[in-house]
Order: structure tokens, then sequence, then C-alpha cells
């Protein structure tokens, strides 16, 4: 099965318009033709599958013939990340994590940040890209680029956590994990002193996520790989 993107229909749809970009995907590149089956996502959990009714390459339409409504993860994953500096290592993050399965990213802005900028449009591609890839109908939710000292102050149930290199009691990320967690991770000269000790006044627990020194966008997915792993069991 091939999955479509289109964010802007319900169960209630009998005949989805789906948009430009995805329209001239399937009629230019793919050339369907008029009678094929075509499956889409609104990114909400919601699955249509229907025939191509039209195939203009600027309005494709889809007669529907079903929905499945999948239910979400039982379990939340909130990593809050540094974006790299180079921007396609930060690229691969977003898309192996969504295949994995995350359900919000925050790109952090730190101290020792060294990318202070962020395509949000771009990003969001790659993540639309990775859920149709993996055949996946929920979106992750991608936050616009926050400070650091802003984001430790947002009120959250979830259990909370902060990925650091410094030396100092920490507990194994796969020991303390429940249903929903908040996993910050820093940038490739880690966190401050300043936003470590900061963070952990705000409740954030210290956490290892390997005996190794991991990229952070590799810490972003051993602790995602991690999460979804330990939750399986």
């Amino acid at each position: 099965m091939q999955l479509f993107y289109e964010p802007n229909f319900d169960s209630s749809s009998k005949l989805i318009s789906i948009n430009s970009e995805e329209s001239r995907h399937i009629s230019k590149v793919l050339r369907k033709n008029i009678g094929e089956e075509i499956a889409i996502t609104n990114g909400s959990g919601l699955l249509a599958k229907g025939v191509l009714k039209s195939n203009h390459p600027k309005k494709c339409e889809v007669e529907v013939v079903k929905f499945e409504e999948k239910a979400p993860a039982d379990n939340y994953l909130h990593i809050a990340i540094a974006p790299t500096k180079a921007n396609d290592r930060f690229e691969w993050f977003l898309e192996k994590s969504t295949e994995i399965g995350i359900q919000e990213i925050t790109p952090l802005l730190c101290e020792h940040s060294e990318r202070r900028v962020i395509k949000q449009e771009r990003y969001e591609k790659v993540l639309q890209a990775a859920m149709k890839q993996s055949l996946n109908t929920f979106l992750p939710k991608l936050n616009k680029l926050t400070l650091f000292s802003d984001f430790i102050n947002y009120e959250t149930k979830h259990n909370k956590f902060i990925a650091h290199c410094e030396d100092g009691p920490k507990d194994n990320l796969s020991k303390v994990i429940g249903d929903n967690n908040l996993i910050m991770i820093g940038p490739e000269g880690d966190f401050s002193q300043e936003e470590i000790q900061l963070a952990l006044t705000k409740d954030f627990k210290a956490v290892s996520l390997s005996e190794s020194r991991l990229r952070t966008e590799t810490a972003g997915i051993v602790a995602c790989h991690t999460v979804n792993l330990i939750q399986s069991l």
C-alpha cells in the first residue's frame, strides 16, 4: 500500500480533494489512472481508502470506499532536542524517530547550540514523508524553535528527563520511563552546567542513554527506540 497525506478531511467526507503537491505526485510522477485504489491519511489517525475519480495534477479527487480509525499509542513521547549544525543529520533524526514512533518534537535553542535557525516548513515535509513511508497514520507534532529557558517552564504531566554528558548520578533511561515521557537532549557541545542545574530544579531527572558518548541525533534515536521498545514489552 502506498500512502498519501491530506490533512483536510474527516470521517464524514465522501469525496476527498487532495492538495496540489500530493496531486502532482499522484498524476505526474506515479501516473495513477482514474479508477485506481488510493489510500490517504489526515495525519490524525484516520485512514481513507477509495478510488481515484480525478487525476488532475493540481487537484486529484478520491471517492471514499471506507474509513479505518487507528487508535493512538497508549504512551506519549515528546523529545526536545537541539538541532545539529549539519542540517541533514537533524533531518535524519526527524525521519527515523517518526518511523520508530514519536508524538511530539521540540527543536531546542540552548546556550551551546550551533544551529540557531531552523527550516520549519522543510522539517514538516520530512515528517510527512517519513509518516507515509512507514504507513503511519499519525503525524508527529513539530513545535517551533524554543529557548531552553522558556521550555523548562512549560507545565506538563509527563515524566521529565534530561540526557547530558556531565559526570554525576544518573538513571538508565530504560529503568525509569513511564507511559508519558519528555526527554531533553542537548547540542553537540552538551547542555551548559547552568542549564543542567536549572533543569534539575524544575524536576527533570538526569538519565543515561548509553555507556558511549553519542552524537545529538544518535542520542535522539536511542531515546526514541528505548522508550518504544520498553513500552512494547
